[in-house]
């Protein structure tokens, strides 16, 4: 691919080249006196709200799943801090001129960390079990015909239309290889019916089968994962003995656990904190930008919906949104408003409109709609901590704006296993809930958001495919350069006209940790790449 630089919206943001979006922002800082979380300084303690939704790599779809997969797991290849593909489980691989085979040659040292080596078969199992799991991933496997390990280094992908995505996807963390044997006498399987056979969920819980620098030692749900150093690991030693994402799901709690020492990095700090970070001198922070963002998602054929079923409902919600405001009490202004479900920065998102607060536009689009005094909807959203965001300020913030043009909204906060057990089943009419990119390229944004066959929210919403949004998908999917920015875009505006996910805020993100550790990071594959973690000498 060609590289073309874009235009900076910030000196540590670059977005390049056709199909890839690169945000490098690392902190690196100075020595200081603070004491450990970590007495002997080899393992690492992250405090975060933990949003699992399952160990099970095929099923899993959360930012801490991100962080956790690409620990004990490893895709074929992986993104780079500056947007470029490299080696991890593949030396090479390469597509033909159609963009519809993908061959990929494995490194032949790697190896699993029970000592067994990484082959083909594992790859070729590995995403078709994404796929035929039919669970959150298995968007990534969309068009996907075939899976063959060919020999014992080489793996053949075979696309039905042509899928210029395919290489960026392969480098998510959900499509890292897992052990096949391994977890195939655990209840594990590929097959076409992984989707009612496979029974090795639980399994996951307890145990890992990877290839990564870390194992799986312990997972206790509400409280931590426990990962220790893979012994057996191919490549370059684990910067840490052991890695524990600690269960702290307030920011306030967060930020005092850093102070104390009792976390290393705290990775949900409030904007509303940061004079305090930054007037401490045992810790570090930074702020850089981020393709993360949070969203209310609208479903009008769900019960308790059938008001938003009038685009004109869905356009006077979005108008009615103070968008400022929200930022203001949420991020103390530290955010900005994004047009649809494509973040700021990614390839297409340019020339989308952004949505403006008009509460007399909105209330003349109610009244045409046969709503002159308004309505009321329920809005059912998991309790949360992200980005700095809490979920029930930013709610609370969007029903005042709401109650300015007649909507008021009824707010159920659930915690996430009740939200993630009933948004696929019975749906909510209303909701929010955040995004973080799982790979560079823009059509999972598409895949995931948009009104096309296999989209996870055109299932949750209840809303019939757009049949040019899916023609435009597999338009772009076969172009390159400008011409494939043109067509995301188009797409983004159609995406945009659907009303269905209306982003919030796109926010800044505080980078916080204790002084004594460098390169703490935003990475756009792994959430939080530990692989450029240290503690200073």
């Amino acid at each position: 691919m060609s590289t073309a630089r874009p235009k900076a919206r910030h000196r540590r943001r670059t977005a390049v080249r056709a199909g890839v979006v690169v945000l490098a922002a690392t902190a690196l800082a100075a020595c200081s006196s603070t004491g450990p979380a970590t007495t002997d300084r080899t393992g690492i303690i992250i405090g975060r709200a933990m949003d699992v939704n399952s160990l099970d790599i095929s099923r899993s779809l959360c930012d801490t799943c991100q962080i956790y997969n690409s620990a004990v797991y490893e895709t074929v290849v992986r993104a780079t801090p500056d947007g470029e593909l490299e080696p991890l489980l593949a030396e090479s691989w390469e597509a033909n001129e159609d963009s519809t085979q993908f061959t990929f040659t494995l490194d032949p040292d790697a190896v699993f960390a029970d000592g067994s080596p990484v082959e083909a078969k594992d790859v070729a199992w590995s995403w078709l079990r994404v796929q035929n799991l039919q669970g959150l991933p298995s968007y990534f496997m969309q068009g996907i015909t075939g899976v063959e390990a060919t020999d014992d280094r080489t793996v053949v992908v075979t696309s039905a239309a042509p899928n210029s995505a395919f290489l960026n996807i392969t480098s998510a963390s959900y499509m890292g290889v897992v052990n096949s044997d391994l977890a195939a006498e655990n209840g594990a399987t590929a097959d076409a019916d992984a989707a009612s056979t496979d029974t090795a969920e639980q399994w996951f819980l307890e145990n890992s089968a990877g290839s990564g620098q870390y194992v799986l030692d312990s997972y206790s749900e509400g409280s931590e994962i426990v990962l220790s150093a893979n012994d057996s690991y191919w490549g370059e030693e684990p910067n840490f003995s052991s890695v524990t994402i600690k269960e702290v799901t307030d920011a306030s709690a967060q930020l005092q656990q850093l102070q104390q020492g009792d976390i290393d990095l705290a990775m949900q700090i409030s904007f509303d904190a940061l004079d305090q970070i930054e007037g401490d001198s045992s810790l570090t922070t930074d702020v850089v930008p981020s393709y993360n963002f949070l969203y209310l998602a609208l479903s009008p054929g769900v019960a308790g919906g059938e008001a938003l079923q009038d685009v004109r409902v869905r356009d006077a919600i979005r108008m009615g949104i103070d968008y400022d405001s929200v930022i203001d009490a949420t991020l103390a202004g530290n955010g900005e408003r994004q047009s649809t479900g494509i973040p700021n920065g990614f390839e297409g998102s340019d020339d989308l409109p952004i949505p403006d607060f008009d509460p007399e536009g909105a209330k003349a689009l109610l009244a045409e709609a046969g709503y002159p005094d308004g309505l009321t909807l329920d809005a059912t959203y998991p309790t949360f901590s992200a980005y700095g965001v809490s979920s029930n300020t930013e709610m609370q913030s969007i029903q005042q704006s709401l109650a300015q043009i007649g909507v008021t909204l009824n707010l159920a906060p659930v915690d996430f296993s009740t939200w993630g057990e009933q948004i696929d089943s019975t749906g909510y009419p209303v909701t929010a809930i955040y995004f973080a990119p799982d790979h560079p390229d823009t059509v999972q944004y598409f895949q995931y958001f948009s009104l096309i066959d296999g989209s996870v929210w055109a299932g949750r919403a209840r809303m019939p495919v757009n049949p040019e949004e899916n023609s435009l998908v597999a338009a772009a999917l076969a172009q390159s350069g400008d011409e494939r920015t043109a067509t995301y875009t188009e797409l983004g505006q159609l995406m945009y006209d659907d009303a269905i996910i209306l982003p919030i805020v796109n926010p800044k993100y505080i980078l916080a940790s204790s002084a004594e550790l460098e390169g703490n990071n935003y990475d756009i594959t792994r959430n939080l790449d530990l692989t450029r973690l240290t503690f200073a000498d």
